[in-house]
């Protein structure tokens, strides 16, 4: 906590920006749950059953860096909600269970700081036009491309695997800010897709696995609040069950996520993550055109 306290006064940005993500968190929070509880009745089962969804999907994101968006997604549009109201619900759920596995991580020593200061911005502003334009369009039209590039990406990472020396990554790169906006529009658009995109393409630039996943994690906070502010600016309606659960379970799952991430060997990691995406691709495709 110490060397956070005086990373904030050193950094005036980082002040900031954690002063005024507060107060978007009070606000949105506040005035959701105020307009969302005058009619709530809790629906046990429903409540239990997105509590184990939470939990499973936080485990494996936090763990690897993505799929607790397109999980979560997956089961609310099976269930029949619509587009933008599943992926306002996931993210205004991610608030939470991303702010618990940046700390996770951070209290682990995974995140690196310069990284999220490139990611953060753009990162923001992708994910807000995203939520704006799924509120209004069709997000199904950039899923395929979406996922084409996540099948390259997963191919990438599985052949780093086999190299002996991986490529140094450069931080100071300028296709970092076009990589955040990328990753946060289609987070938005996709109901998740912020890790498979931004954390894979980190992987595959040759970012240590754990600085990879915790930095990514760390930046998705932001990029889900920006986005579920948006979201609930034109999606009224929120059911607390399912959203109560996701945020409990994956609060839960998020310390043990994170101590897996700094535990297991990148080679594994990598392997993990890849064969994730290559799967995720797969079925965003099938669901595209089937």
């Amino acid at each position: 906590m110490q060397k956070f306290v005086s990373r904030l006064k050193s950094e005036p940005f980082w002040t900031m920006f954690f002063a005024f993500a507060a107060m978007v968190f009070l606000l949105m929070v506040t005035q959701t749950l105020t307009q969302s509880i005058k009619s709530w009745e809790l629906d046990t089962e429903m409540f239990l059953w997105f509590l184990l969804v939470g939990f499973v999907a936080q485990s494996i994101d936090g763990a690897l860096g993505m799929a607790y968006g397109v999980s979560c997604n997956s089961i609310l549009l099976g269930i029949g909600i619509p587009p933008a109201s599943a992926s306002a619900w996931v993210h205004f759920a991610q608030v939470f269970t991303s702010l618990a596995s940046g700390i996770s991580h951070w209290k682990m020593g995974n995140v690196d700081w310069r990284l999220a200061k490139k990611l953060l911005i753009p990162g923001v502003l992708g994910s807000i036009l995203g939520a704006f334009l799924l509120s209004n369009v069709n997000g199904d039209l950039v899923k395929p491309v979406i996922a084409l590039y996540l099948f390259i990406m997963g191919i990438v990472i599985l052949r780093k695997v086999k190299k002996k020396h991986s490529p140094k990554f450069n931080r100071e790169s300028k296709s970092l800010p076009i990589l955040a906006t990328t990753g946060g529009f289609a987070d938005a658009v996709g109901g998740g897709g912020w890790g498979p995109i931004v954390n894979s393409t980190l992987l595959s630039k040759g970012k240590i696995a754990r600085y990879a996943i915790g930095t990514g994690n760390f930046v998705e906070f932001f990029v889900s609040l920006a986005s579920a502010s948006t979201f609930l600016f034109f999606v009224k309606e929120l059911s607390l069950a399912p959203v109560l659960g996701l945020i409990l379970g994956g609060i839960l799952a998020a310390p043990f996520a994170a101590y897996i991430c700094k535990l297991v060997k990148p080679k594994y990691l990598m392997i993990a993550v890849g064969v994730l995406i290559i799967a995720l691709s797969i079925r965003t495709f099938y669901l595209s055109f089937f």
